[in-house]
Parts: C-alpha cells; structure tokens; sequence
C-alpha cells in the first residue's frame, strides 16, 4: 500500500537550465552532466527561440533542440528541450516559462537578473560552475566556425553533425 511518505520519496525532481546554446558546447554538457546528478530529469529552455538566422543567433530553435536532444540522447537523465521565446516583460518572465515548461522544482542560472526573478517568483535557484569560459564561449566557438579554425572540439560530436547537416558555417557566414 502507498503511503504519503512512500509518496513523497518517489516523487521526481525536475530542474530547469536556460540557455541560447548557439551552439551547445562542451561547457553546457559539463553543466548538464553536473546537474544531473541532483535532478531526476532536466529540462533545457532554449532561449531566444523566436530568433535565427543574425550574427548572435545563428541556428533555429528546432536546430538547437535537435543538437541537444541527439548529444544527450545516450544518457540515462531524462531530459526536455523546450522552445523559449525572447519576453520583453520581466515581471510575467517567470510565468511565461513555467507556462512553457513541464513543471519544475529548481531553475540552474548565473545571470544575475534571472537568479533574481526566479527567486521573486519562489522558485529554488541553484547557481552552476562554468567551465573554462575563455574557451567554452558561444560567441568565441561562432568565431572559430568563421574562421574554420578547429571550433569542432568545443562541441559534441552530434553538434557538428547538426551544423553540417544544415550547412550552419555557410549559414553563420551569410549573416556576418
């Protein structure tokens, strides 16, 4: 018979990361593997969703999701990728991504503002180790991939497939 502990101690816990992720790269892996191991499933809000095809935001919301959902594919975590469009209304933000988003315990996040607006809303935030920075940087990988200059061991395997299948270098040289 189930009881209200017995209840209780199998409940899940879902945390959220929100990221750009142009492109997912090892230092976002780094973070996932690490939350993981506090969290029975994670969800990764793509951020920007709305926004492609510019400088910044080269790959699609769709493109994203697929170079995460095929790098995390092998692992046992379940994992959601969510699309997250860009609000420009902080007060509702928080709302608008559980709105978005399967239900969440406790949201991961460094930026200082949405540390703040997830704490406001009574959400539980968790801040995440960042992982050689100087590198694992979406803008200096972009400028790599610009300059053909080995940006391939900075991203997941499954990325750079992802990025040849679309023709993202030509895509990103198009736009700068």
């Amino acid at each position: 018979m189930l009881t209200a502990y017995t209840f209780a101690t199998m409940r899940t816990t879902r945390g959220i990361l929100i990221g750009r992720f142009q492109p997912f790269h090892h230092g976002h892996l780094q973070v996932v593997d690490n939350i993981v191991e506090e969290v029975d499933e994670l969800v990764l809000g793509i951020g920007s969703a709305d926004v492609s095809h510019e400088p910044r935001n080269p790959f699609t919301a769709g493109e994203r999701i697929m170079m995460i959902q095929n790098t995390l594919e092998p692992r046992p975590t379940t994992t959601y990728a969510v699309p997250l469009e860009d609000l420009e209304r902080n007060s509702v933000w928080v709302s608008h991504v559980q709105s978005m988003s399967p239900w969440f315990d406790v949201a991961y996040a460094n930026n200082p503002l949405v540390v703040r607006l997830f704490r406001e809303a009574g959400v539980e935030v968790r801040q995440t180790e960042m992982y050689d920075r100087d590198k694992l940087k979406g803008t200096e990988i972009r400028d790599l991939m610009l300059a053909d200059d080995g940006w391939e061991e900075f991203v997941p395997t499954a990325v750079v497939d992802v990025i040849d299948e679309i023709d993202g270098i030509n895509r990103l040289r198009a736009v700068c």
